[in-house]
């Protein structure tokens, strides 16, 4: 029986669990989002969100502590200098999980995950509603400003035309 066993083996033996996951959490922190089923998103999930947390740290220990799980020099540099600093202020919650649908060839379970604060997507949409807060005004107001705001604009065209230069004769 399997009373109190809460890791997913996702059909692996530990070696080869430990490191497909290094290399989806190196994959994860180097593009800033992979496609992957919904059982290893899960599991990378609880698999990288302690090491994000350690790399709000950035000490030596702590860098070959992120080391020693991920094994991969460019990704720890990645995680250390460019997400930990947009991350220093967040409690948790690091990644996103996002059921996409299901595979074609076998019909498994698809999830995209990504990095929270580093979806310009998202970020572009909350700034979109940030920027969006004004007050509603009826287009019978906006009309009657319209064709006020056009007529100095179709004469101020005309009046800083250049006069034409007479045309010149031709010379014999």
């Amino acid at each position: 029986m399997r009373h109190n066993k809460a890791v997913n083996h996702l059909g692996r033996k530990s070696g080869h669990r430990k490191a497909m996951l290094a290399n989806m959490a190196s994959s994860l922190l180097l593009h800033k989002r992979i496609e992957t089923t919904v059982a290893k998103a899960k599991a990378l999930k609880q698999y990288l969100e302690p090491l994000i947390t350690k790399s709000k740290d950035d000490s030596t220990h702590s860098r070959r502590v992120v080391f020693s799980y991920l094994k991969d020099k460019y990704a720890v540099s990645e995680l250390f200098r460019n997400i930990a600093p947009k991350i220093a202020e967040r409690p948790g919650g690091y990644l996103r999980v996002l059921h996409t649908g299901f595979r074609q060839g076998d019909g498994g379970e698809m999830a995209l995950v990504e990095l929270v604060d580093f979806n310009e997507a998202a970020l572009a949409a909350s700034t979109k509603k940030e920027a969006k807060k004004g007050t509603r005004r009826s287009r019978a107001k906006k009309a009657e400003a319209a064709p006020a705001a056009e007529a100095p604009a179709a004469e101020a065209p005309a009046a800083e035309a250049p006069a034409e230069a007479p045309a010149e004769t031709p010379a014999e």
